[in-house]
């Protein structure tokens, strides 16, 4: 058994919600309800998120495919259209490359499919010796505000408040793993070129985790590519209405 925990709602082709880094699948609860209507929509908990277990600190994203991959087995989620935010959008391109043409269509919500560069590896090591420091707690209140733009911060204060609350349930392993395991990713733009589906690029121009310029390099790689002008990282919540069309239009257009 997998052991990979998950919610679902409604009939019909497969979608699948992966959640980012200090996120749940609870993330997506409006966006199963919505989608509900056209398709059988399911989110898992990454492994050592809210009670999917790892054994220890340490994973890497293949290792987090091969479990999605038994996961999709045991529930007979077949040919499924997979779409991950951040950090699963990092896990949704593992998968791409492990199960190729058994993924319908594939989506990334402010993430990218270039790895780390230096710098960015060198923020993934500060974060490891933050939380093995200081905790979750103390790390997940630091880290989820610079999410969102800071003119909208205020404006935004319900939906920040609500993503800390829903961070503060991750465990200091698996947090320290996945910054791990994100640090050391490799590169999968060629994986995503190689792939005949429908791809999908949501990105933020106002986005500090993952750059515009480089979703903007990446561009031609998708097939579907939509920018939103002063969004940050969190688009799902900053414009719900509008990235929910966007990504209930994706869907739709793969079933044609």
């Amino acid at each position: 058994m997998s052991a990979i925990e998950f919610f679902e709602k409604g009939t019909g082709q497969p979608v699948v919600l992966i959640h980012g880094f200090c996120e749940t699948a609870r993330m997506w609860t409006d966006f199963a309800d919505k989608l509900s209507d056209n398709f059988r929509v399911i989110c898992p908990n990454l492994p050592e998120i809210a009670g999917s277990p790892i054994a220890g600190d340490h994973i890497t994203l293949e290792e987090v495919a091969v479990l999605l991959e038994e996961w999709l087995e045991e529930n007979r989620i077949e040919n499924p259209i997979v779409i991950g935010h951040s950090l699963g959008g990092y896990v949704t391109l593992a998968l791409l490359e492990l199960l190729g043409s058994k993924l319908k269509a594939v989506g990334l919500f402010h993430s990218t499919a270039f790895a780390d560069d230096q710098a960015k590896k060198d923020m993934r090591d500060r974060t490891i010796l933050f939380l093995k420091k200081n905790g979750v707690d103390k790390f997940v209140t630091s880290f989820v505000p610079p999410l969102f733009p800071e003119d909208r911060r205020e404006e935004l204060s319900k939906e920040i408040d609500q993503a800390i609350e829903d961070a503060k349930s991750s465990t200091l392993d698996g947090l320290i793993a996945f910054a791990g395991a994100m640090r050391d990713r490799k590169d999968r733009l060629d994986v995503l070129k190689d792939y005949p589906g429908s791809k999908l690029l949501i990105a933020g121009t106002e986005d500090g985790a993952v750059k515009i310029e480089a979703s903007r390099a990446q561009k031609e790689a998708f097939t579907h590519y939509f920018e939103l002008e002063g969004v940050g990282h969190m688009g799902m919540m900053e414009r719900k209405e509008e990235t929910l069309n966007l990504v209930r239009e994706f869907a739709l257009s793969c079933l044609s």
